[in-house]
């Protein structure tokens, strides 16, 4: 697994320095996440192009994306690489973290397809009314939400902010995950030999940026620069991957 990326010293700011300097930022911005009343709500598909049961969850992953609502992230998870495909987007570090889910859920397995909805529940994804069940409860559960606001500056620089929040049990962790929107794949070999598949919101890259005590912050991200076609994802979650506090998605063009 990756070594976690850390914070420096953070960025701890009064109301009105914390204001300013916002508005200092946002000079030469040339693309923003949205505010979202009531949301986001994250949905994270682990998923397999190795696997047959998967192409359903990644079409309904496809439509739920188009929600302003959802932060929809495709994970594909290495476990399925033996029986024919490689699938080129799958990694250990996404597998993972879908392990770290089963333990928190306590499963003692893992599986594919696999929705993971905001945090506190899961279900494979292969028909929307369970997935649309957890939804309802992750809104019930949480009417305010931490929600990190994204921006793009013309020199590349993605900037992070997060305004005051009264955090369960005093910290969260914070996490970005950058994407290519839409990949189509003649898959050669295996279960989905001779199919062309279709992923959405594809995980390239995912980083634990550090643990957050709920202070006002405002932060570069290091991230480089955002691709032709991809986009970007920041979650706030509870530790030990736990309940989403917020979460909020950056795609430019």
């Amino acid at each position: 697994m990756s070594k976690p990326l850390v914070f420096g010293r953070r960025l701890f700011m009064t109301r009105a320095t914390a204001v300013s300097a916002i508005l200092a930022l946002s000079s030469g911005v040339t693309a923003e996440s949205q505010a979202v009343a009531g949301g986001p709500w994250a949905i994270e598909l682990f998923t397999s192009q190795g696997c047959n049961s998967c192409p359903p969850a990644d079409a309904l992953l496809g439509r739920l994306l188009r929600r302003p609502d959802i932060v929809a992230l495709s994970l594909h998870v290495d476990y399925w690489n033996y029986i024919g495909w490689k699938d080129p987007f799958s990694s250990p570090e996404l597998t993972e973290r879908q392990r770290a889910y089963s333990h928190a859920f306590k499963l003692g397995h893992v599986y594919t397809p696999e929705m993971v909805v905001d945090g506190i529940g899961h279900a494979p994804g292969i028909v929307p009314g369970p997935i649309d069940a957890l939804l309802a409860e992750a809104q019930r559960r949480a009417p305010r939400r931490a929600t990190p606001l994204l921006s793009l500056g013309d020199d590349g620089t993605v900037t992070l902010r997060l305004a005051a929040f009264d955090l369960p049990g005093g910290a969260a962790d914070l996490a970005l995950a950058v994407y290519d929107r839409r990949h189509r794949t003649a898959v050669a070999r295996g279960e989905n030999g001779g199919r062309t598949l279709d992923n959405f919101n594809v995980v390239r890259r995912f980083e634990r940026l550090g643990r957050w005590d709920g202070a006002p912050l405002v932060r570069p991200l290091p991230i480089g620069s955002l691709a032709p076609g991809q986009g970007l994802a920041a979650l706030v979650q509870q530790p030990n991957n736990g309940p989403m506090v917020g979460c909020n998605k950056l795609e430019p063009g």
